[in-house]
């Protein structure tokens, strides 16, 4: 099993169980990036995460828009990027931007 489907399998088992779950998708990627297009992160209501779309500060944000999403039912496309003199700084050591779609799974 691959970990995209890994990620999906235990998404899907959060839902099984009751949970309330977003799953983020990186959609597209300039340059430098931590993840590849298709890379994705699952996030529960009560706070768990399987998977990875990027890391550093990027990670959280993308955590923080799910809540939003699993709260509002409402999709997100976001945009992330940053120059490479400020990139470690912000947590993408290797600079490059990234555009990660969340939605709420039903």
């Amino acid at each position: 099993m691959s970990d995209s489907e890994d990620v999906l399998a235990t998404a899907a088992n959060w839902r099984a169980a009751g949970e309330t779950v977003a799953l983020a998708t990186v959609v597209e990627t300039w340059g430098s990036s931590p993840r590849p297009a298709g890379s994705r992160l699952a996030v529960s209501a009560s706070g768990k995460l399987a998977g990875s779309v990027s890391g550093g500060c990027i990670e959280g944000a993308v955590a923080d828009a799910a809540k939003q999403t699993m709260a509002s039912g409402a999709p997100q496309l976001l945009d992330f990027g940053i120059s490479d003199e400020r990139a470690w700084e912000v947590g993408l050591a290797c600079g490059g931007k990234l555009k990660v779609f969340v939605e709420k799974l039903s």
